[in-house]
């Protein structure tokens, strides 16, 4: 059984459907990506999974319907959003907004907070030296860091991740790609929503493309690097690409 799956799931802002009936599933501690260009609909899965649009079809967790529940039930389940954005508390240190990733768990001795916040710093070195640093103060490759490392404080089972490298130096995505493959060797089951085509397959273990709302292809990294209508439109080119 599927950790999560979409049934024939739509969505709509006012008179605009942004998803016209996609189905996916992922399976527990994969990595799946969805991928297409801005307003295919990627990020409305995302919200409509951790209830902050209203969706209609069948959202799936653990075999049990979460599509009627509220967003915090939802985050009490185990999944956590990490929207586009990064979106930060700019006026909080970087250990105090690790912290707020916390905040849908049960209270925990103040002990057991520092060995995980010093658990996420083992994960994010770089964020270590920052610790005493406001959001504010940071930059984008950091703030991305941040939130994801305030993404994994809430120890999920599934954690979505929107747009990470949206914006990003090379040299920061790399890191980033290389922590998300980390993320996934500690067992946590990644839905990753993202534009870098390439880099997102790099990690996955499914793809699903998305186009103006609907689903137009999956398939294994290899087989959508393979496929003449995805490298056309995502990959820049005609040839086929290996995986590095």
């Amino acid at each position: 059984m599927p950790l999560l799956e979409l049934r024939e799931v739509t969505a709509s802002y006012g008179s605009v459907q942004a998803l016209r009936g996609i189905s996916i599933s992922v399976e527990a501690g994969q990595v799946v990506t969805l991928l297409g260009a801005n307003g295919a609909g990627k990020s409305t899965a995302l919200r409509a999974i951790s209830g902050l649009v209203q969706a209609g079809g069948e959202i799936l967790f653990d075999g049990k319907p979460i599509q009627r529940m509220s967003a915090e039930a939802i985050v009490r389940l185990g999944i956590a959003h990490v929207p586009e954005g990064r979106r930060i508390f700019p006026g909080l240190t970087v250990t105090e907004n690790i912290m707020l990733g916390a905040s849908s768990r049960p209270r925990m001795p103040k002990a057991q907070m520092r060995s995980e916040v010093d658990d996420m710093f083992r994960i994010f070195p770089d964020l270590e030296r920052l610790s005493g640093a406001l959001g504010w103060s940071l930059s984008g490759g950091q703030q991305q860091m941040l939130a994801v490392a305030r993404g994994l404080m809430a120890r999920p089972r599934l954690l979505m991740l929107d747009e990470p490298s949206l914006g990003l130096a090379p040299i920061i995505v790399q890191q980033l790609f290389a922590v998300i493959r980390d993320i996934r060797t500690r067992g946590t089951t990644i839905l990753l929503v993202e534009q870098n085509a390439h880099m997102a397959l790099s990690v996955a273990d499914r793809g699903y493309v998305l186009e103006t709302g609907r689903l137009i292809t999956q398939g294994l990294p290899q087989e959508l690097l393979n496929n003449a209508e995805v490298q056309a439109a995502y990959l820049g080119g005609t040839e086929p690409v290996a995986l590095d």
